[in-house]
């Protein structure tokens, strides 16, 4: 049995997916009343109260941690991995940042789970290509993308890719003490972003660029303050290291990872 926090976004939804499809059980975990796939088995937890856990952790081996960006800022996962190893959980991976290798973001959440005596698998993701959904409402009223820092690219990945990559590490041996960072093929900037949802829709997309007050104050209402300021620092004046294109998830995959533009036709309902 593989349990799965967090079941019900971005990455978790497709992560789940992936292991039905590769012919494992499934236990679905999120904070609401969810939909999940036939044959998976939902249970309504919270990862700040550790406790909810263990309904869902009955026979488990493996554990996918994600973790909301509360969470990140204040959560103890030293407590969630206490309950993951008395109810006999071998195997973790958890959705880090590649903020905690650049040092933009805390280690606490690795860090517990270094600690917990499982055998552990750390993903850092960069900046992920579902970010763009938070333009949807702007381009279905008026063909308008609003963001910061236009012209800066990083190299954001599909969470498709992160949802293969975690399948892999959860059911196959050998990413046990492994740190993946996970890009997408080539660096995007938020103008090259808008241009490509224009190409998906077949229509022009305007870019409209925010300062950066603007764009923090607008994250501030889903994010808390540090989160937001590492967030924008990563974005506004990346590092060497946050600009560079991972092999990871193509060494793991063995296929090259999805480009944003594959991404935007894939998910372009959401902007028609």
């Amino acid at each position: 049995m593989i349990v799965v926090t967090g079941a019900t976004g971005n990455v978790g939804r497709p992560l789940v997916q992936a292991l039905v499809a590769a012919g494992e059980q499934v236990t679905a975990v999120s904070r609401r009343i969810s939909d999940v796939p036939v044959g998976v088995r939902h249970q309504q937890a919270d990862l700040a109260e550790p406790e909810s856990l263990k309904p869902a952790l009955q026979g488990a081996e493996a554990l996918f941690v994600l973790t909301s960006p509360d969470f990140m800022a204040n959560g103890d996962l030293g407590d969630v991995m206490n309950v993951a190893r008395t109810a006999g959980v071998r195997r973790v991976v958890l959705l880090s940042s590649h903020g905690v290798g650049t040092q933009r973001h805390p280690s606490h959440l690795e860090d517990a789970v270094k600690r917990s005596g499982l055998e552990w698998t750390m993903l850092r993701p960069g900046n992920f290509d579902s970010n763009a959904f938070q333009w949807a409402d702007s381009v279905r009223a008026h063909r308008v993308v609003r963001a910061p820092f236009g012209a800066v690219a990083v190299p954001a990945i599909d969470p498709a890719d992160i949802a293969e990559v975690a399948a892999v590490a959860l059911r196959e041996p050998g990413h046990e003490g492994n740190i993946y960072t996970l890009t997408g093929p080539a660096p995007v900037s938020p103008r090259q972003q808008a241009t490509a949802i224009g190409d998906a829709l077949g229509e022009s997309v305007r870019f409209i660029e925010q300062s950066r007050a603007e764009a923090r104050n607008q994250m501030l209402a889903y994010m808390p303050e540090p989160v937001v300021e590492a967030t924008l620092g990563a974005l506004g004046a990346p590092s060497a290291a946050e600009q560079r294109v991972s092999p990871d998830v193509e060494r793991i995959l063995g296929r090259p990872p999805r480009a944003f533009a594959e991404w935007a036709v894939r998910n372009i309902a959401a902007f028609k």
